[in-house]
């Protein structure tokens, strides 16, 4: 069974100029110990999922379609006492902003032995002991020392180990992160990446990183799934997507990497607009912005599979770029990315 599955999940907002829909017919699979990258520009509904699994969706939102199924239990059918138990617990979630998270005005031990206080029978040792592991193992030193600090006392970067430190003391099955490390330095993103990846091999956690940097997601990644106007487009191993994309929004976004940028060019993009989510199109979203567009593409694409030597992969478009005359200038511009990032 797997850890987390979504099928056809809908998520919306009612706002006075209409309702924006935020995550539109999204569906995917993650299994125990997988990494899955979430990846898209902004707006795209990456965090708006996340806050979904969460059952973190409040008005004038609401999930209004399909079923988010942890362990088989379908989590939007849950009252708000369980998710309560489930959150934090057998599912943390790590947010972009670690102020999110950390209470001003309260110290950090405090705050860490009410996560384990809320979920486990433990003796105050032990939870302190535990507090303590759990900050030197997202890099922060002397912790003792730091325990008995306030919020306002840490750096922008030491504020999100402490959010990453408090999401794992549960050693949940599943963890969401929002873009954990953006605050963070190069030396500290990396060892906060490497010790995820080893939480994730040890204790068989599953694991959704939401990201716009391909760079990230191609060294941590088993499977990616690429999000544009509220709906996953192209899904698949990070090889596949980044080495072979089949939907064009995927390729263009490859393409814009500056480091696969020439030196003195100017920089590629993808042209146009995303859509608006209140107002979306009846067909492909990405018609406007795509240069393969047909007059098939108003009609919405159906999600089609293609089975490949390295296994199955998704997309939601009508002209894939495995059928193009170009696919191989294509490949040639993405297979070497995660080098290249």
């Amino acid at each position: 069974m797997s850890t987390l599955k979504i099928e056809e999940l809908c998520t919306e907002f009612a706002t006075r100029a209409g309702v924006v829909k935020a995550v539109n017919h999204v569906s995917f699979e993650i299994e125990a110990g997988q990494i899955m990258g979430l990846v898209g520009e902004s707006g795209s509904g990456k965090s708006i999922t996340g806050y979904s699994i969460m059952g973190l969706i409040d008005k004038p939102g609401r999930i209004s379609g399909g079923r988010i199924l942890f362990k088989g239990q379908d989590l939007c059918q849950e009252p708000e006492q369980e998710m309560r138990a489930i959150r934090g617990n057998r599912i943390a979630m790590i947010f972009q902003d670690p102020m999110m998270t950390l209470n001003p005005v309260l110290r950090i031990d405090t705050q860490m032995l009410e996560a384990i206080y809320a979920h486990q029978k433990v003796s105050a040792q032990l939870a302190r002991d535990m507090a303590r592991a759990a900050l030197a193992r997202v890099g922060i030193p002397s912790p003792d020392e730091r325990l008995q600090a306030y919020p306002h006392q840490f750096s922008g970067g030491m504020r999100q180990r402490v959010a990453i430190a408090i999401a794992l003391l549960n050693k949940p099955e599943l963890i969401i992160c929002d873009e954990p490390t953006t605050a963070l330095d190069v030396t500290i993103q990396g060892q906060i990446l490497f010790e995820m990846q080893k939480i994730c091999k040890e204790q068989n956690t599953a694991l959704i990183w939401i990201t716009h940097d391909l760079s990230v997601v191609a060294g941590l990644a088993d499977t990616l799934s690429v999000m544009y106007a509220g709906s996953v487009v192209e899904s698949g191993t990070v090889a596949q997507v980044l080495e072979r994309p089949l939907h064009p929004y995927t390729a263009g976004l490859i393409a814009s990497a500056p480091s696969r940028n020439a030196q003195g060019k100017m920089l590629a993009q993808i042209p146009g607009m995303t859509p608006s989510l209140i107002n979306l199109p009846v067909g492909c979203a990405f018609y406007s912005r795509c240069q393969h567009a047909s007059a098939t593409c108003h009609a919405p694409p159906a999600l089609s599979e293609l089975r490949e030597d390295d296994g199955m992969r998704s997309y939601r478009c009508f002209h894939p770029l495995v059928n193009n005359a170009n696919d191989e200038r294509i490949k040639g511009s993405a297979g070497d990315l995660g080098a290249a990032l």
